[in-house]
């Protein structure tokens, strides 16, 4: 018998069907060995480590890759995990909520298990990791991380009626910025309701597209 803990992103029959071990009258036939092999050429395993319980059962101990965003790349989604690596949305994936990265410059089919470090992912990734630190609530409600085709990014969150024009570049400070905004102020989220967009451009500044200003400290 075999018994896999630590899936999260797929149920235990998917890995089995991937595997070929959902026959159990075929494991007369296996080793350790060979169990590992199978579970590591699943595009969700980062790491497999296997225990050997007796009486027949072999505990598989599963680590997943961590998915970081849904890449939209010529039209079709696809994950792209926390090392930079593109991997297939699986039928039957236990859907975790993750911001979209959409409108890449030069935007080309992407293969899937390959690596897109560019310069544009690499500065979704670090707004995606300012919101986790920052306020992990708002990064819950970050829907789409807009590149604009290598224009200047803009952020849809939801429950959150205007766009951020967020521009490029020191993630960490506009993520404060916008946090002060939304959260430290009396009025902040009704300013923003009100508002066509936020504007995270001008330094220590935020712009509100009513033409309202709140000019921020260092």
């Amino acid at each position: 018998m075999i018994e896999i803990t630590g899936n999260k992103l797929l149920p235990v029959s998917e890995y089995l069907s991937f595997t070929k071990l959902d026959d159990s009258t075929q494991y007369r036939t296996l080793n350790l060995f060979s169990i590992k092999e199978k579970f590591e050429k699943h595009p969700y395993i980062k790491k497999v480590d296997l225990e050997d319980l007796g009486n027949q059962i072999v505990k598989v101990y599963l680590t997943e890759k961590k998915l970081e965003a849904v890449l939209i790349s010529s039209g079709e989604p696809h994950f792209i995990s926390d090392e930079f690596q593109i991997l297939p949305m699986l039928p039957n994936t236990k859907y975790v909520d993750l911001p979209v990265i959409s409108n890449l410059a030069n935007d080309q089919k992407v293969q899937l298990l390959s690596y897109l470090k560019t310069d544009e992912i690499k500065q979704s990734f670090r707004i995606i990791e300012a919101m986790k630190l920052t306020n992990e609530s708002l990064y819950k409600r970050l829907s789409e991380i807009n590149l604009r085709n290598g224009g200047d990014i803009v952020l849809t969150f939801s429950g959150l009626k205007p766009p951020v024009l967020f521009g490029k570049g020191e993630a960490a400070k506009k993520m404060v910025y916008l946090d002060l905004m939304l959260n430290g102020m009396t009025n902040g989220s009704s300013l923003a309701d009100s508002s066509e967009y936020i504007d995270l451009r001008f330094a220590n500044e935020i712009y509100l597209g009513s033409a309202e200003k709140i000019g921020l400290s260092e």
